[in-house]
């Protein structure tokens, strides 16, 4: 069979980006996440369904962080190959930082096809610039804010540390994003594009390469947390190591870290537990 991606053909860049697929273990992980999403709701305040826009999707969750005077914020985008999932399922995210007195946000956003990838970026940045505008008035502090993202939440993340915040609005902070970390991030749409997955995405070549932010040159200063579980497979491996590698020579402070023994689910539920390393470095990004 004819290779089409590097030394991938069709049906061996298919189980590359076949995530659900590639792991026995998927449905248990979802099922956690979803039941310690629901145990978050119960055992944080918080305040649901928080509007940020107009539109349909326009919508945040937000989980106030424990303890007094203005609290750091962190801002979570969900995965789902820019097509899928919802945040209702993510609230288990604020399980690392909510005690540690750091407010966590997790955004809606609307998927493709209903949106392109401009319109979906642009909502993800219109909840950034809402977050900021409105710290105060859930007790959060606009000039910590960090952000997290798993898989195509990862690539949001790598997004938003992107973009040029005065230039979106005149009066946002260049370093409106302080810190990020991508978790298993996809950077490289191209082999997106050439896979089964593009038969909901739709992506045109020129679209991928608009939005790969492997090829960008880098704005933000750092740091960046890139995060792939070592059992990903090569591909998912690639994504975060060659961004890591093109950020860092570029300037921007960059750690990279291959996760050993995790695949692309059970890296962002290391998010389950407050305790490991991943969560402590997150805080960390916060100051926390």
């Amino acid at each position: 069979m004819a290779t089409i991606f590097r030394t991938y053909d069709q049906e061996s860049l298919d189980a590359a980006y076949n995530n659900r697929g590639r792991f026995p273990d998927t449905d248990d992980c979802k099922i956690a996440q979803s039941a310690a999403s629901d145990e978050a709701k119960e055992a944080y305040e918080c305040k649901l369904d928080v509007r940020f826009g107009d539109g349909e999707s326009d919508l945040l969750d937000i989980y106030f962080g424990q303890g007094s005077g203005p609290r750091p914020i962190h801002v979570f985008f969900h995965g789902g190959y820019w097509k899928s999932n919802t945040k209702r399922d993510f609230g288990f995210v604020a399980k690392p930082f909510v005690p540690h007195g750091i407010t966590t946000v997790v955004v809606e956003y609307p998927l493709i096809p209903t949106v392109r990838m401009g319109g979906l970026i642009d909502r993800c940045r219109a909840s950034m610039d809402w977050v900021w505008r409105n710290a105060d008035s859930f007790g959060g502090n606009h000039d910590n804010i960090t952000v997290s993202g798993h898989s195509a939440g990862g690539h949001i993340t790598q997004m938003m540390m992107q973009t040029d915040w005065p230039s979106y609005g005149t009066d946002l902070p260049r370093d409106l994003v302080k810190a990020g970390c991508s978790i298993s991030g996809v950077s490289d749409l191209e082999p997106v594009r050439l896979s089964f997955q593009n038969d909901g995405l739709k992506f045109p070549a020129e679209e991928a390469r608009e939005f790969s932010t492997l090829l960008m040159e880098p704005t933000h200063k750092g740091p960046l947390l890139a995060v792939v579980g070592s059992m990903e497979g090569e591909e998912f491996i690639r994504q975060t190591t060659d961004l890591a590698d093109a950020w860092s020579s570029k300037g921007m402070d960059v750690e990279c870290w291959v996760m050993e023994g995790k695949h692309h689910f059970t890296t962002i539920n290391e998010y389950l537990d407050p305790h490991n390393k991943l969560s402590r470095k997150v805080r960390e990004m916060a100051g926390i």
